[in-house]
């Protein structure tokens, strides 16, 4: 189990960084143990000591208090730094996976889900947390029964044989209860984060349920496979039950043994009343299974955990060059698609796709429903890479680009933003340079948001969880963040679609403005956010199938107006 551990990435690291922990731990579990060995003979010394009279009894019954006493006291501390132990990895676990979802951006969520990424994060980071105490518990108490049988042959080595007789089943019963409760807490935790997957869906469509009035359907839905849950819990139990069941008919079983070679003993003289005393309790610590179980199934459900975090740790982090981009002027801002071929789950959208982006333009991007146009605006920012192709930033790759260089001269307004910070100041302010109070009320007055905000009760020191916001003010503060921070090259992916139509306008004229990038990039869904655009690209089949201005689109082309007016120019 241990070499099998230490061939574990995650629990390897988590060990590492508690290894002092584990040192100190396994000094304890170690003192625990060798009182727990010396006890035994010290009790079995005083009892043939109070027997013949000697004056030493009072010695050894003193001896006997002290080491008991010793045993409580190193139990109480193992314990407590145990306690401190499984934190400290669990938080480690819990930091390092959550920069790795982070470094890999996007690709996580879709490969795991946000159900699935929390329950690994918060569940199994702490279950895999417990390894290194139970791993450093775990070689102590391995020496419990292996001192137990040491000591039985130093009182006599016709003890150690009778009890060495049923050790081969009690290796046999440890083996298999391993193999067993590991494959039903490897299915236990798949489960319970299929569960959690749909929950956490469930929860984010709330008012759909309820106005579609499936509460009950959706509630069967996403305990689907509490069924198998509960069987595999149950079976979790029963591999336990069997084990501690086998165990109890063995463990007695050799303690008889050693009793029965103890009591020969004793009738022929070569064993004392103490000495059985303390063979009897010798044989009791060898047969000590219920204790390295207990630790045993710890390292089982730790391991089981670790693997499903590794799962997580498994994908590529997002690698960055080390490239910068020169100062930003007038002729900066230029993007170019080059040969660029991407999809999503395996279903091609893009193929060979050129496209180039005049600096200082605006390009409003319009198709079909399913054509790639959010694909297309997250290549533009490298929230994903091209399967083939390159898309460049004034003639730099965006692969070659640092991370703070990206990051600082792209920037993103979304459908549906994701607010984060304490207050709605911060969750306008987020970004990689933290701009003033006077900047994020001018960014508000741009993107319309200002006059709502001063309606909130601590207007932008109102705590953004307890602020009441519609789809439009959402989207409203979602563009106020991008405006905030002055780019290079600013993408809209469809980031005006909850506003009215005159609001719509006014942050589309606002957003023509100069001042908040030099370059745009829009996913357009309306013809009015398309004509007050530079330039319109016109995606079709993976490909770019027009671009110009939108009134020479219009004019020339049946199929484009034909587009707008049935509405097939929609999400995707």
């Amino acid at each position: 189990m241990a070499a099998t551990l230490a061939r574990d990435p995650v629990l390897r690291d988590a060990a590492r960084h508690s290894a002092a922990r584990m040192a100190v731990l396994l000094a304890l579990t170690l003192a625990g143990t060798a009182t727990t060995l010396l006890l035994p003979a010290a009790l079995g010394r005083a009892l043939d000591q109070l027997l013949t009279g000697s004056p030493g009894a009072t010695r050894a019954a003193l001896l006997c208090a002290a080491l008991t006493a010793a045993q409580v006291a190193v139990s109480a501390v193992a314990s407590a730094l145990a306690g401190t132990t499984d934190a400290h990895a669990a938080a480690l676990a819990r930091h390092r996976l959550l920069g790795h979802v982070l470094a890999v951006g996007p690709a996580a969520d879709r490969r795991f889900g946000p159900g699935d990424l929390t329950t690994r994060s918060t569940v199994n980071a702490a279950h895999a947390g417990t390894a290194p105490a139970a791993l450093a518990s775990l070689a102590a108490t391995l020496l419990t029964p292996l001192g137990g049988i040491l000591a039985l042959a130093l009182l006599d080595w016709r003890l150690a044989a009778a009890f060495l007789v049923g050790l081969p089943a009690l290796a046999l019963l440890l083996r298999s209860f391993a193999r067993s409760s590991a494959d039903a807490v490897a299915r236990y935790q798949d489960l319970q984060s299929g569960i959690a997957g749909r929950l956490v869906e469930t929860l984010g469509g709330a008012r759909t349920v309820a106005a579609a009035g499936t509460e009950r359907r959706e509630r069967d839905r996403v305990l689907a496979s509490l069924p198998d849950l509960a069987a595999q819990g149950h079976r979790m139990w029963r591999v336990n039950a069997r084990a501690t069941g086998q165990a109890a008919l063995l463990g007695p079983f050799l303690q008889l043994a050693v009793l029965a070679a103890g009591g020969l003993l004793l009738s022929g003289g070569h064993l004392s009343v103490g000495g059985l005393l303390a063979a009897a309790r010798y044989a009791v610590l060898a047969t000590g299974v219920g204790v390295f179980v207990g630790h045993l199934n710890r390292l089982v459900h730790a391991r089981a955990a670790a693997r499903r975090l590794g799962d997580v740790l498994a994908l590529p982090p997002v690698p960055h060059g080390r490239l910068s981009l020169p100062p930003a002027g007038d002729g900066s801002g230029r993007l170019e698609f080059h040969g660029v071929t991407a999809g999503r789950g395996g279903r091609p959208l893009l193929r060979g796709l050129d496209l180039t982006v005049p600096a200082g333009a605006t390009l409003a991007v319009v198709g079909r429903s399913g054509t790639g146009k959010s694909l297309l605006a997250e290549l533009a920012g490298r929230l994903t890479d091209p399967d083939a192709g390159c898309v460049l930033l004034d003639g730099t790759d965006l692969r070659d680009l640092d991370r703070a260089t990206l990051r600082r001269e792209v920037g993103y307004a979304f459908e549906r933003p994701a607010l984060l910070g304490a207050t709605i100041g911060e969750a306008i302010a987020l970004g990689p340079v933290p701009p003033s109070a006077a900047a994020v009320a001018a960014a508000a007055a741009s993107a319309h948001a200002d006059g709502f905000i001063h309606t909130l009760p601590d207007g932008y020191d109102t705590p953004r969880a307890g602020a009441p916001l519609s789809g439009g003010e959402l989207q409203r503060l979602g563009l106020a963040r991008a405006f905030v921070h002055h780019r290079r090259l600013l993408i809209l992916d469809d980031a005006t679609s909850s506003l009215d139509t005159v609001t719509e306008m006014r942050v589309g004229a606002a957003l023509m403005a100069r001042g908040h990038a030099r370059t745009r990039l829009i996913v357009a869904h309306r013809p009015a956010s398309a004509a007050r655009a530079d330039l319109v690209a016109w995606l079709d089949g993976g490909r770019i199938r027009a671009l110009g201005p939108h009134r020479d689109l219009w004019d020339r082309d049946g199929a484009y107006r034909a587009m707008w007016r049935t509405g097939e120019n929609g999400d995707g």
